[in-house]
């Protein structure tokens, strides 16, 4: 039994397919549910003013989850003869979900596609424009510009009732990691100076921290390279509008700390397990990180499926993936 969402007034749980679901509850309460002791957040003080909607690592035109280049380890799993591709099943599910919260923007933080081919941009679309429209925000990932493509390239700041969301274009075109050049930090710096409410950073690539025990610093990180993270580190120092910097790419749930203190947040792909989709409820004073676990039927079933991809690596992607509770449902305190 997973714990998968915990919010002020919310907690879920999943057994494989079943879902306990316990809602209209007390913030910073205490509860005994299916066996477990569980803690609903606190809120943060004064009125809701919005609500945001995030995704990332959606991938249409995957067609084999696990699949790691050319290997014939796995296990890798497969939609079924009969099945809808399972990128169509676990997005038009999250896009359901998401619907019913009438967020006030979504943000697509990147990989909407597995190779950046038209048909897969047009099955993104189709999934997402028609139930968001100009509500709908897209930054392209890496998948997105392997072999040079600019669908979706640019930063973008929007502006919402109580938060402003910088959107970085992490992206290298033809590679796997990412950055951020100097005139992005620049745009970053003045917007962030200028913004009269709290500033959340999104983008497609997460942050590199350097681990207290080493000072190593990889070229090749699989995700920001050192130089940008450190400089996005910078900005976020400087301007105390930025409360968070969140991004996709690993797959996984995960929070760090800049050396300033702001959370750096890694939200989990839709495609596979868990099957993720956040939501950050906008409060006067904070902000309330709430991940949900994808819960229609269908998405459990084959999210399900693929909650042992790369073992044969020897990988525990179930632990990977999930994360801790904490990294996945928490406060994002305002500076």
């Amino acid at each position: 039994m997973d714990i998968t969402t915990v919010a002020d007034d919310l907690i879920v749980l999943h057994d494989g397919v079943t879902v306990a679901r316990y809602e209209h509850l007390e913030p910073a309460t205490t509860y005994s549910f299916m066996g477990q002791q569980v803690t609903t957040l606190a809120r943060p003080p004064g009125q809701l003013l919005s609500r945001v909607a995030t995704v990332n690592d959606v991938h249409f035109g995957e067609v084999e989850a696990g699949r790691i280049d050319q290997h014939t380890q796995g296990p890798i799993q497969r939609a079924a003869p009969g099945e809808a591709p399972y990128p169509e099943t676990m997005n038009r599910s999250a896009v359901s979900e998401i619907a019913a919260i009438d967020p006030a923007v979504v943000v697509v933080k990147g990989d909407l596609s597995q190779d950046g081919r038209p048909a897969e941009w047009a099955a993104f679309e189709a999934c997402y424009r028609p139930p968001f429209g100009d509500r709908l925000r897209v930054v392209r990932g890496n998948h997105d510009a392997y072999h040079g493509q600019t669908a979706y390239a640019g930063d973008q700041w929007i502006e919402l009732p109580g938060l402003a969301i910088a959107v970085l274009d992490t992206v290298i075109p033809e590679h796997t990691t990412g950055t951020i050049t100097a005139d992005q930090c620049e745009w970053l710096d003045t917007h962030a100076a200028a913004a009269d409410r709290p500033v959340i950073v999104m983008g497609h690539h997460q942050q590199w921290l350097a681990a207290p025990a080493t000072e190593r610093r990889p070229d090749d990180y699989f995700g920001l390279h050192p130089d940008a993270s450190d400089a996005l580190a910078e900005v976020a120092r400087r301007r105390t509008r930025i409360v968070a910097y969140t991004a996709g790419h690993t797959h996984r749930h995960r929070v760090r700390r800049m050396p300033s203190g702001v959370p750096s947040i890694e939200i989990g792909c839709v495609k596979d397990f868990p099957g993720t989709w956040a939501e950050y409820r906008v409060y006067e004073g904070g902000i309330a990180q709430v991940v949900h676990r994808i819960s229609s039927r269908e998405a459990l079933s084959w999210s399900q499926r693929c909650r042992h991809l790369y073992r044969d690596f020897g990988v525990d992607y179930e632990t990977y993936a999930l994360g801790a509770l904490e990294d996945r449902c928490c406060n994002i305190p305002l500076r």
